[in-house]
């Protein structure tokens, strides 16, 4: 399922133009153009739900896939020291895109402080 108006089905949809790290049928990951760390890499589900509470059973396989394929996408963007994970649900949490999507950063020491 697309929505035609979201900015991350048409990057989905090859009609906006993405830096791809990976790509599959299920899923797309690409750098984010507007990095807050050095590698910072948005996972996108390619099927358009905009947050966990809307996520529906096959929907949540997708984000299952994501999960399984993130270490591997940390690995070839060169992140052997960690990195950080960031589901933003909602306004309040700062999701700009509502369709959900995975942060994935790292490439520089962040420390425990979350904000």
């Amino acid at each position: 399922m697309m929505d035609p108006n979201c900015i991350f089905c048409k990057i989905c949809a090859g009609e906006i133009p993405s830096q791809k790290v990976y790509e599959d049928e299920d899923l797309l990951a690409f750098r984010d153009i507007n990095p807050q760390a050095p590698v910072h890499v948005l996972v996108v589900p390619k099927s358009h739900f905009a947050t966990l509470a809307e996520m529906d059973a096959a929907q949540a396989e997708l984000l299952k896939k994501c999960f399984v394929r993130i270490p591997h996408i940390a690995q070839a963007a060169g992140l052997k020291d960690g990195y950080r994970l960031i589901i933003n649900q909602g306004k309040d949490a700062g999701q700009t895109v509502f369709h959900l999507h995975i942060h994935l950063l790292g490439g520089a020491p962040m420390g425990e402080k979350m904000l």
